[in-house]
């Protein structure tokens, strides 16, 4: 999986709205921290298909009077977090192509498995990709005859896909979404006055003034058109689900409801058990912000240990762990938090983080308390040692990257510099949910994944250096203009 690109980013689709450009445009907003390196709205009008994207920030893609030509009254959006590769103006999405039959575009949040057999497949049989991301062979099998001139065309397109996928689909006429049959990615359904929006979490739903309704069920086909709201399956239920815990522990934003729980009580709840598991004797609790924050709630709760910030967040750097470069990963890390002093000199001090995954930033931080005096330092994770890849979209790619994949906790600790260092158990993690977690992916820290990746790990995964074909040169698209300065493309 080195060179292939996983994608665990942030969508929105909207249907009914007459500012549709503007409701995509606030339901991004509330959703860049899921991605920071590219972003893009397709909307139409009915007739026309119009749509912008580029890399950066919502605001430095979309500056002001830059939603004046996106006209009509649905599309769908996307916010970007590559976890492999320099960004790419291929590989923003929303991806845009037309069919014999029309537009299309699509949103994705997740990591086909099979995208590499598919993509060699259709390759094979004449196909031109675009970009480098698993995404697009969605488009493909759309466009497959196979598909194309069968009923329920869709639903058989994403029959054909294994791993974890949300999708927001949109042609000239309507907006799709859809969640994988284990459920991988949370995907959720809101009600506006005048229409329908689909987003990757409720917070959103909230920004943009849109009602909760229900979660997209995985497995589940939802469209809005002007019938209203309509839902098939296009896979049968299974069991039990692999919803990823991840997002729990570090990825959604507090304040939004991500399979049926509120991700602030569930984090607080985190930090209650860690503070029963793995107790420490400490003048002050402080979090690594922001994730961190809820658990820290929690851990200072049931440890009686006052909570303060010792650490000041510049919210103008954006989240370390989504950024793809470990260079870029350390700068950030020392541009980002700030230490209060005064809160830790001469004092031992509980930090409550969200998670240890290559063990770099954890010494970095350490190493800042110690340097503001701090007497003592002892790190507390709320969620346990993160030892196995993801190959679901979590930006674990391989063993040689995760420290606790290479050492023990203790080794860990001296790596870091801490005088102690406790993860939460497994058991202390699912206990937060209220089916103690039996519908959660926990491969990560088990090594017990939920369906088949033997492949990724064998000849279907990419080596270092390995290029899929349509590889970019840095150039935009062939179906756009040359990108202007600021890395944006309009059509």
């Amino acid at each position: 999986m080195k060179g292939h690109l996983k994608e665990s980013c942030g969508i929105v689709g909207v249907y009914g709205s007459v500012h549709a450009a503007a409701r995509l445009h606030a339901g991004l907003f509330s959703l860049q921290h899921r991605g920071q390196e590219g972003a893009g709205i397709v909307v139409s009008d009915g007739r026309q298909v119009r749509h912008l994207r580029g890399l950066g920030l919502v605001s430095e893609v979309f500056p002001e009077g830059a939603l004046e030509g996106l006209r009509g009254h649905l599309g769908i959006g996307h916010v970007r977090y590559s976890t492999t590769g320099r960004p790419r103006l291929q590989n923003v999405q929303p991806i845009v192509v037309e069919c014999s039959d029309g537009i299309w575009a699509i949103a994705h949040n997740g990591n086909l498995l099979n995208a590499l057999s598919l993509r060699r497949m259709y390759q094979e049989a004449g196909a031109i990709f675009q970009t480098t991301t698993d995404s697009e062979v969605l488009v493909h099998l759309l466009a497959d005859p196979m598909y194309r001139n069968r009923p329920r065309r869709v639903a058989r397109a994403l029959a054909e896909l294994k791993g974890a996928f949300a999708f927001v689909i949109m042609t000239r006429d309507c907006v799709m979404a859809a969640r994988d049959p284990l459920g991988f990615k949370p995907l959720s359904i809101g009600q506006l006055e005048d229409g329908y929006l689909f987003a990757s979490e409720t917070c959103a739903l909230a920004q943009v003034g849109a009602e909760y309704v229900r979660d997209v069920e995985p497995g589940e086909l939802v469209v809005a058109d002007q019938n209203g709201l309509r839902s098939s399956r296009f896979a049968e239920e299974v069991g039990s689900l692999a919803q990823c815990v991840f997002e729990h522990v570090y990825f959604a934003r507090p304040d939004s409801r991500v399979f049926g729980h509120n991700v602030h009580a569930v984090r607080v709840r985190l930090g209650e058990r860690l503070a029963r598991e793995q107790p420490a004797a400490g003048d002050v609790v402080i979090p690594v912000p922001d994730s961190g924050n809820s658990a820290a709630l929690g851990y200072a709760r049931a440890s009686s240990i006052p909570l303060d910030y010792g650490f000041i967040r510049n919210h103008y750097v954006g989240r370390t762990f989504i950024m793809p470069e470990a260079a870029r990963r350390a700068i950030s890390v020392d541009r980002k938090l700030a230490v209060v002093s005064d809160v830790v000199r001469g004092r031992r001090v509980v930090v409550v983080d969200d998670s240890v995954i290559r063990g770099t930033t954890a010494r970095r931080r350490v190493s800042t308390l110690r340097d503001a005096g701090a007497k003592e330092v002892h790190l507390r994770v709320s969620c346990p040692p993160a030892m196995h890849p993801c190959f679901f979209g979590i930006d674990f790619p391989t063993h040689a990257e995760l420290i606790a994949a290479n050492k023990s906790v203790e080794e860990i600790r001296a790596y870091i510099g801490a005088d102690s260092l406790g993860y939460l158990s497994l058991e202390g993690l699912l206990s937060a949910f209220d089916d103690l977690g039996r519908d959660y992916c926990t491969a990560c820290f088990t090594g017990r994944y939920p369906c088949d990746v033997g492949r990724m790990r064998g000849k279907d995964a990419m080596e270092p250096g390995e290029l899929l074909a349509g590889e970019d040169t840095g150039q935009a698209e062939l179906t756009m203009p040359p990108p202007a300065d600021n890395g944006r493309a309009q059509e």
